[in-house]
């Protein structure tokens, strides 16, 4: 058995990833850049937020959210509202046509990779989904 030191690892392996992400990302098409969906995808699953715990959550400045959120609005994709808790500041939600492009995009990306993974038997499908758990349990925050 051939020994594979954890620096071999993370480099084969982030390679594959930035290519399946890659490959992912043409196939969803919708005219979103990859900093817009992750935006999207945030607000749509952690929010309302407002501009700065998006910053934080997406690990930007602040001044790139707020581009990010102005564009989003502009494509009607997001909305900010007042925040009850402070009138200074705004929370930020997904629109319906915001959540219907995200699941329109999900569902094209899952497809693709689907036809793909019926391709390999039940053994190496169960391989990918023990490595897919690996993963997130390795990118956890804190995680080890």
């Amino acid at each position: 058995m051939r020994t594979t030191s954890a620096l071999d690892v993370a480099a084969h392996l982030r390679l594959a990833v930035t290519r399946t992400a890659r490959r992912l990302r043409q196939e969803a098409g919708g005219g979103l850049s990859p900093s817009l969906n992750a935006a999207l995808a945030t607000i749509e699953r952690h929010g309302p937020l407002t501009p700065s715990e998006l910053a934080a959550r997406e690990r930007i400045q602040r001044p790139t959210a707020t581009r990010i959120l102005a564009r989003l609005e502009e494509d009607g994709l997001a909305q900010r509202t007042g925040d009850p808790a402070d009138r200074r500041s705004s929370l930020v939600t997904a629109t319906p046509d915001g959540r219907a492009l995200l699941a329109e995009l999900r569902n094209r990306k899952d497809a693709f990779l689907a036809t793909r993974l019926a391709a390999l038997d039940a053994e190496e499908r169960a391989v990918l989904d023990r490595a897919a758990a690996l993963l997130e349990r390795v990118l956890e925050e804190g995680g080890a």
